[in-house]
């Protein structure tokens, strides 16, 4: 099973670093290279501890639907999301927040297993763990600059 750890250093406050990283809109504006959008259950604002989302994106150039719902969440420090339907036969996802200085280090611990047993295992090794490693980066690297353009403004 591939698990995919990243970390980046947000000068952002750790509530507004949570927030932005749960927020339904950002996290639209942040996948929109996969035009991601959300097309059931919360649909827009912020997540909460037993919220779920089904979103409509576009990942290696298939269409597709992912269900996640939040199963655990400590504000400001943790929120875990999980597949509960999906392309993947499984992930859980955790959103990890530790305050350093006066900004913010944002941690994400992807666990996945890919469908179809030793074809997945193959597709992992091949492309898709750095697929998926590069779509979390990017994602962190927009919600950095989002969240440290909110600093800039207050």
């Amino acid at each position: 099973m591939p698990v995919i750890n990243y970390e980046i250093y947000v000068e952002a406050p750790i509530e507004v670093c949570f927030d932005l990283t749960r927020n339904v809109d950002v996290h639209t504006e942040t996948t929109a290279k996969t035009k991601e959008r959300a097309i059931a259950g919360v649909t827009s604002g912020l997540m909460e501890k037993g919220d779920s989302v089904t979103w409509e994106a576009v990942h290696l150039g298939v269409k597709q639907k992912l269900t996640a719902k939040i199963t655990e969440m400590e504000r400001p420090y943790r929120f875990t999301d999980v597949m509960v339907k999906g392309a993947f036969h499984s992930f859980t996802h955790t959103h990890e927040f530790s305050q350093k200085g006066d900004g913010t280090i944002m941690r994400d611990r992807f666990e996945y297993r890919s469908p179809l047993g030793i074809l997945g295992r193959i597709a992992d090794r091949l492309f898709l763990e750095k697929y998926m490693t590069r779509f979390i980066a990017d994602r962190a690297v927009a919600l950095k600059k989002i969240a440290e353009g909110k600093r800039q403004k207050n």
